[in-house]
């Protein structure tokens, strides 16, 4: 089987493989997932060459893009969470309560529900896909305060590799999600690309991560609106008292099982987010810091210490690093790339959304950081809205987040309660589905266990800014620098072998067409091809990034853990479930 070009995607299926149009449709038949007719995981050739059936089919289709999608972006704000016509039927009948459900049913509803939260809403073209990217990915709340601790130099340096790896990472994703989905053989997660490379304990590591990035963000998200509402009672309500308010109603948010039921509202916190970054660029400029927030024992009404700002900000390094894992807030949406394409109509127009997407996260979200920064300079505050000094700007801003907030949490929880069932529960306990009653019982209980967790989490290190970055280091780094490298070196290292293989014969996929194993060398030759190609060289450049990731992400996690541990040693961060809010240095 040859590579496929974009050349052999536009015009046709490689000639070794290639079948009339009836032969096609003949074959493939419904999507199966990752299991064959007889119930045999799918060989690497499989997939490859179901997906070339795929990309052609969706380059013959000619359908207007009106019958897809509402282009207007009253359209897109209007039908938020609301799937496409396509899939109505499918979900109406698997939550159907009169109706004997299956584990099938319950998988299935996860893996659509999953892709709801992410973007918060289905789409079919590129421009809807921009959409989501620029709104799914968290990070400008965090973006001056890492430019606090590196300066204007290194955080837009940063700011700019950071953005341009990310956009390598997701153009990777991109190029293996077109050979390896099919309507047969559909990708819908991470886990699944990592699957068909490297086989189960790849997915497992990728659910892992995704599991915890979920229930972090959840504790975090606790722990930021711990400290809004403490703002808000002037501290004279009991910090861990502040987080265990938020951990209760997102219990009961938590309770609702169909993230369908959030509606337009799940949307509406989007802009949310929008509006309080508005409103804290406007209100920075005409006041000063939030120095009660920042400077240990200040009094209200004492002199007030200037603001600086330095074009390199140095320090230790450790701490340097801590400031520039927000700045991995700000590309952390990888992880969901997969269902972006597994939702579009033209998987090959995703690299056009995340061009533009990426170009206007990099120009808004620096811009904001530097803004910020320029006003606030040393005592900028993570969040950043919670550094406004004016009680009742700072009360504004924190009531919108806060609500936003809440929102997220409670989808970030939704997810990860499925993600844990499903992928735990279900495949290896045999769990019921959610849609019988014994299931609804036991997600209530593990949406409370849940949010239990995350509020042990949040409250046992207050520390917003360090929590951040040991996610972002031990979690969203991997998604959106260390995996697509990694994946990207063993799917065209297969993929070579490949080539030297007899021709595949899809009536027989099993059949014994590889010449020879991975136990020989020559497919290891094949594999790594020559010394004077550029494929060669091309992989050793994904190779030396896989290692240099992995080794960053190491230094990362260990800084994090070393901010966490300096705080607690030195009193600069309050302790745990203490009742001092981490933003009150007053006392």
């Amino acid at each position: 089987m040859a590579f496929v070009q974009p050349a052999a995607i536009d015009g046709g299926l490689d000639p070794r493989v290639h079948l009339s149009e009836k032969e096609q449709v003949a074959i493939i038949g419904p999507p199966l997932e990752d299991a064959s007719p007889d119930g045999t995981v799918p060989n690497f050739e499989t997939y490859l060459y179901y997906a070339q059936i795929q990309r052609e089919q969706e380059r013959n289709d000619s359908r207007p893009a009106h019958e897809v999608e509402e282009r207007h972006w009253a359209g897109l704000f209007s039908r938020a969470i609301k799937p496409p016509p396509s899939d109505k039927a499918s979900i109406a009948s698997a939550t159907d309560e009169k109706r004997e459900p299956s584990e099938e049913n319950a998988v299935y509803i996860s893996k659509q529900e999953k892709r709801n939260a992410s973007g918060a809403l289905r789409t079919a073209t590129w421009s809807s896909v921009f959409y989501l990217i620029t709104t799914d990915i968290l990070g400008p709340y965090s973006a001056p305060w890492a430019f606090a601790q590196v300066g204007y130099g290194p955080g837009v340096a940063c700011f700019f590799v950071f953005g341009v790896m990310a956009a390598y990472g997701g153009f990777l994703l991109w190029w293996m999600f077109l050979h390896l989905d099919s309507e047969r053989y559909p990708l819908r997660t991470f886990g699944d690309l990592a699957h068909r490379i490297f086989g189960k304990y790849a997915r497992l590591v990728c659910n892992i991560l995704q599991s915890l990035q979920l229930i972090f963000n959840v504790g975090l998200i606790i722990l930021g609106n711990g400290q809004g509402l403490s703002q808000m009672a002037k501290f004279k309500l009991c910090f861990v008292v502040c987080n265990v308010v938020w951990t209760l109603a997102g219990m009961i948010f938590g309770q609702i099982r169909t993230l369908q039921k959030f509606g337009w509202i799940a949307n509406l916190s989007i802009w949310m987010n929008i509006i309080v970054l508005i409103m804290t660029m406007g209100a920075v400029p005409h006041m000063a810091p939030n120095y009660t927030a920042t400077v240990a024992n200040y009094v209200a009404g004492a002199v007030e210490p200037p603001v600086q700002t330095l074009a390199i900000f140095q320090q230790a390094f450790q701490t340097q690093l801590t400031g520039i894992m927000q700045i991995v807030f700000s590309y952390g949406g990888a992880m969901i790339f997969i269902e972006f394409m597994a939702e579009m109509r033209r998987p090959w127009d995703f690299w056009k959304a995340m061009t533009v997407g990426q170009g206007f996260i990099f120009v808004v979200y620096m811009f904001f950081g530097l803004f910020v920064y320029s006003y606030q300079g040393q005592y900028t505050v993570n969040p950043a809205n919670q550094g406004i000094s004016a009680y009742g700007l700072q009360t504004a801003t924190n009531a919108v987040s806060l609500t936003a907030g809440l929102i997220a949490a409670a989808l970030y929880g939704n997810i990860g309660v499925k993600v844990i069932y499903n992928n735990i529960g279900v495949a290896l306990f045999k769990a019921p589905p959610l849609t019988v009653p014994r299931g609804k019982m036991i997600f209530a209980i593990s949406v409370v266990v849940y949010w239990s967790i995350a509020f042990v989490i949040g409250s046992a290190v207050p520390q917003f800014s360090n929590i951040s970055a040991l996610i972002a280091a031990v979690c969203i780094f991997q998604f959106s620098y260390t995996f697509p490298p990694l994946l990207m070196l063993g799917f065209t290292m297969q993929y070579d072998a490949v080539k030297g293989d007899e021709q595949f014969d899809p009536n027989n996929p099993d059949a014994a067409c590889r010449v020879d194993s991975w136990r020989q060398l020559s497919r290891w030759r094949r594999a790594l091809s020559s010394p004077t190609s550029l494929r060669f060289w091309f992989k050793m450049w994904n190779f030396l990034l896989t290692l240099a990731c992995f080794a960053c992400a190491g230094l990362s996690s260990y800084s994090a853990i070393e901010a966490i541990q300096l705080g607690f040693q030195t009193g600069s961060a309050s302790t745990s479930f203490s009742c001092q809010s981490p933003v009150d240095k007053s006392g």
